[in-house]
Parts: C-alpha cells; sequence; structure tokens
C-alpha cells in the first residue's frame, strides 16, 4: 500500500533539493514522477523546483482550485505514476491535503510531500497541519539556528531593515534576506511570542 510522507523543516534544510534527489532516483530506473509546486511560490521559481544548490525540474503549478486527485488518476490513466512529488506543501489547503491521502488510498501510489511546519509567528501553516495529522510517515529534515548550535526549529520574518516581525500575513515569500532560522530558544528571545 502507498504512503503519504511528510518532510519537514524550516527553511535552509535541503527540503527542495532532498526531492529533486528523490525524482532523480525515480526517474533514473525509469519510473514516472509528477512534481507539483504551489501557486504562491511560481514568480520565484518560474514553474519549476529549484534548490540552493542550483538543481531544478519543471513542475505542475498547483493552486487553489486544482483537484490533486483527478489530476493525478487523468495522467496515471496516459501513462503510469511511480510517484508524487510535491515542494511547499506547507501552501496547500486541508482539502488538498485530503486528496493527496485519496492518491495514495485509491490509486496507490506514494506521495512525498516536502514544506516548513510552522510560519514566522511559530504557528502551523494549514497544509502542514493536515499533513501532520495524516501523512503515513513524518521525517524532520533538521538545519543549525543561526545564532547557535542547537537544531533550528523555528523561522522568523526580517523588515527590509533586518528588525524582526511578529505580525503580518501568514504568507510572503522570501529567501535569506526576509527569513532567519533558530532554535526555539533564540525564537522567543527575538520575539517574545512564546512568553
Amino acid at each position: 500500500m502507498a504512503k503519504v510522507h511528510f518532510f519537514y523543516s524550516t527553511m535552509n534544510a535541503g527540503k527542495s533539493t532532498a526531492l529533486l534527489q528523490s525524482n532523480h532516483n525515480y526517474q533514473e530506473t525509469g519510473m514516472h514522477t509528477i512534481l507539483f509546486i504551489p501557486k504562491e511560490d511560481v514568480s520565484k521559481n518560474l514553474g519549476s523546483i529549484k534548490s540552493r544548490i542550483g538543481l531544478k525540474a519543471p513542475a505542475v503549478v498547483l493552486d487553489k482550485n486544482m483537484n490533486l486527485f483527478n489530476f493525478v488518476k487523468d495522467k496515471d490513466a496516459v501513462q503510469k505514476i511511480d510517484a508524487v512529488l510535491i515542494d511547499e506543501v506547507q501552501f496547500l489547503n486541508k482539502k488538498q491535503v485530503n486528496e493527496v491521502c485519496k492518491v495514495a488510498d485509491l490509486l496507490d501510489i506514494p506521495v512525498m510531500c516536502y514544506g516548513i511546519r510552522t510560519d514566522f509567528r511559530g504557528e502551523l501553516f494549514e497544509g502542514s497541519s493536515s499533513l501532520l495529522a495524516l501523512a503515513d510517515k513524518l521525517e524532520e529534515l533538521k538545519t543549525i539556528c543561526t545564532e547557535c548550535n542547537r537544531k533550528a526549529t523555528m523561522v522568523i520574518r526580517l523588515d527590509k531593515d533586518s528588525k524582526v516581525v511578529t505580525s503580518g500575513k501568514q504568507i510572503l515569500i522570501g529567501g535569506n534576506e526576509t527569513y532567519k532560522v533558530l532554535c526555539r530558544k533564540h525564537f522567543n528571545e527575538m520575539t517574545k511570542l512564546l512568553d
């Protein structure tokens, strides 16, 4: 029986690199995959999944109205699909995560989801929350706090003057100029959100 895998972490932990490596491994053995990237991330990556180390692959743009299950089912009817890989899965909504589960359960196709667990306020993203509840396998990809040598589990948002922001819209696409990864201790020291 196929499974839903959720690989989660903060930023800069190599999620996209791990996804692209898995995709390469499937394709190298002659298997067929479908890669998805949520619409929220498309302007940054132009419809491709890109890693910070330069790897990239084209991906299907997934918007909030797309029925992921029907899309995969239709593709699988034309050519056998061996795996589905989704980057930035935190941007999926609950309905789409349910569709991800249907792909594994009804089509018997494994789905590997890669994303961030919590936002800059320490709150779960909708897609991540649903996957934490429903995924068959959870795996944390680790990275190090930028302030110490502890494991980074949190992320803070910075404004244009590099000052910490603790309110605002949940989704703001940005890189190292906008976000910084921290352990829980340094996250709270900088945000006071856990007091």
